[in-house]
């Protein structure tokens, strides 16, 4: 998991879990328990949404280059916070 991908995950989070409550909304399901299983299958779903966004953006990247600058792109396997 690399960086851009957190910050990745906390829009598709809103994106997917938002987008699910429309459809359960829609469907019918207004009790707390379909509100809770949509969300939670939005946010689910987020993580590794987030994970092919940012390998993707980062692919498709002529600019971007893990070993061109040690300083601008960290060791990927080193710890994250």
């Amino acid at each position: 998991m690399d960086r851009l991908s957190i910050l990745l995950t906390l829009m598709t989070g809103a994106v997917c879990a938002g987008s699910t409550l429309v459809i359960a909304f829609s469907l019918g399901y207004q009790n707390i328990w379909g509100v809770l299983a949509a969300a939670f299958a939005g946010l689910l779903v987020s993580w590794p949404l987030s994970y092919w966004i940012s390998r993707r953006i980062k692919r498709q990247d002529p600019n971007w280059h893990r070993t061109a600058d040690p300083k601008l792109v960290p060791d990927p396997k080193a710890p994250e916070v």
